[in-house]
Formats: structure tokens, C-alpha cells, sequence
């Protein structure tokens, strides 16, 4: 199979800008100061464990049911399998129940990272990913502080997994199907801006069931997931030494302080990805 030069050049090139002048590290279009972001807001009080929001969340995506009992201090991870978990945690105001799925950062360094935009922030909120563009680099796996993006490694064609928060419902006007399920609403979906005042109302109602912090509204930058809990957020599984900038700021002088071999060689990727699958494309039509 041959590579068309023409095209290589030209898209080593248009990579090479892109790494010149930089990435937004909002959303990829202007159109998303016209839309609020959408997100989840969990609340570890009202949660029963019962494990709906897994196994509507299997059902949604073809993956299989969750065959793992939920046990107090067995850490459940999520999985290229499984998109989201629930964990039983042993805190100092007793068991809380917490559950675990991409955060859909507000500035998510995931798709910061990403040279093709495989990985995209969309100007409803969730942060998806997608097949077509991606190269395999897994770069949004190094970059994600949450650890969330899961590679297929024992697949012959392997996909990146994560939770997308039902993306393709939000876009039919449904909301995603774990919220749907949850039947004690421990799991609401909304505007970011409408989840964070229903958390601060629920907060002041009742100060004595809450911390007095909603864990992801300004973490990292800012996330789509917000969480309530009964305990100090560092009994349950999260991290909190996470900084509050976004991570893709970080990277605003990289340009400026790496030798230009190390930003060059994944444009290079970048070119030959985007060259042999034009010209696969082409070959398959002319078949």
C-alpha cells in the first residue's frame, strides 16, 4: 500500500501549526458559549447500592452485566468492560457508597492531549470519544488525572472505553440511562450551573448530612461530575490533592521549552495516520 505524499505533507503541516499555536482547552467550538454544559450530580447519601446505574449502563453499551459482588473496602476498578463502578468505603461517619466513571472535566487533558481530537470535548459537556480519528497513541490515558480512559488490549481491533455520559441520548433529548435507572435520583442530570445550585440547596438544608464541598466544582478545572458525600471526600476514594487549575494549562509553555524532535515525532504519527488511511479508503472504493 502506498502513501500519498500530498497528503502527508499536508497534514504534517496543518499538525505542526496546530502544535504551534497551541490547543483551545475548553470546548472545540465557538458554538459552546451558546450551550451549558451538561453534567451529573451524585449524591453518596441517597445512594442504596443496588448497582442499577451499572447494569443500565452495560445494557446501553454492549458490555457485559457486572458478575462482581459490591464488598466493603474491595476496591472495584472500572474496566474496558465496565464504564462505571459503585464502592463501599469505611469512612469516619460510618459505610458511604461512592460511585466511579470519567469525571467529563470542564478542560479535559485528555482531549488536550489527543493530536487527532479522537478524544473531544463537545459543547454539550460530555467528553467522548471517537473511533475514526483516533491513532492508538493513548496519550489521553497518560494525561487523564483521574485514570479513566481504558484500552481493549486483547482486542484485535481495540477501542478506547470510557463513560460517555450517554452522549448519543443527550443528543435524542433523553438524559443517560444510569440516571434514568437510579431509583433513590442518587444520580440527577442537568446544566452544570443547575447542579452545583442544587447541591449548595441541599448543603445548606441539611449541613449536618453533608461536607461542606462539592467535589468537582472546581478540581482539576472544573468537571461535569459533582459529588455530595457524608464524609471527608479523601475517605472515599478521591483524590484530593488535585490541583484546581486545568490540567491542559500546564502545557501552554511546552512549546517553548521542549527540543522540537519530541513535538515533531507525533505529528509525524499524526501525518502518517491520517496519509494510509486516505489512502486506505481510496483503495477500498476503487475494490
Amino acid at each position: 500500500m502506498s502513501i500519498n505524499r500530498r497528503n502527508f505533507f499536508k497534514t504534517v503541516g496543518i499538525a505542526g501549526v496546530t502544535l504551534a499555536v497551541g490547543k483551545s482547552a475548553g470546548a472545540n467550538s465557538p458554538e459552546s458559549e451558546k450551550t451549558e454544559f451538561r453534567g451529573m450530580l451524585y449524591d453518596a447519601t441517597r445512594c442504596v447500592g443496588c448497582l442499577e446505574c451499572e447494569i443500565a449502563c452495560a445494557k446501553s453499551h454492549n458490555l457485559p452485566e457486572p458478575t462482581d459482588e459490591l464488598q466493603v473496602d474491595v476496591l472495584r476498578k472500572t474496566s474496558e468492560v465496565k464504564r462505571c463502578v459503585i464502592n463501599y468505603h469505611t469512612t469516619s461517619k460510618g459505610e458511604v457508597l461512592v460511585r466511579n466513571q470519567c469525571m467529563h472535566c470542564n478542560e479535559p487533558a485528555c482531549a488536550a492531549a489527543c493530536l487527532t481530537q479522537a478524544m473531544y470535548k463537545t459543547k454539550e459537556g460530555p467528553v467522548i470519544w471517537r473511533a475514526d480519528k483516533c491513532m492508538g497513541c493513548r496519550y489521553c490515558m497518560v494525561s487523564c488525572p483521574f485514570d479513566v480512559p481504558k484500552f481493549e488490549y486483547f482486542s484485535a481491533n481495540p477501542k478506547i472505553e470510557k463513560c460517555d455520559m450517554c452522549y448519543d441520548r443527550i443528543m435524542k433529548g433523553q438524559i443517560p440511562s444510569c440516571a434514568e435507572a437510579c431509583p433513590a435520583e442518587a444520580l440527577i442530570f442537568g446544566t452544570r450551573r443547575e447542579l452545583l445550585a442544587e447541591a449548595r440547596k441541599r448543603i445548606a438544608e441539611n449541613p449536618t448530612e453533608y461536607v461542606d464541598q462539592i467535589y468537582g466544582e472546581n478540581v482539576a478545572g472544573g468537571t461535569g461530575y459533582l459529588y455530595l458525600s457524608p464524609a471527608p471526600f479523601n475517605e472515599v476514594g478521591f483524590n484530593t490533592k488535585l490541583q484546581n487549575t486545568s490540567y491542559p494549562a500546564l502545557s501552554k509553555g511546552f512549546l517553548y521549552s521542549v527540543p522540537s524532535v519530541f513535538v515533531l515525532l507525533p505529528t509525524l504519527l499524526l501525518g502518517i495516520h491520517k496519509a494510509t488511511k486516505d489512502n486506505q479508503s481510496k483503495d477500498e472504493e476503487n475494490e
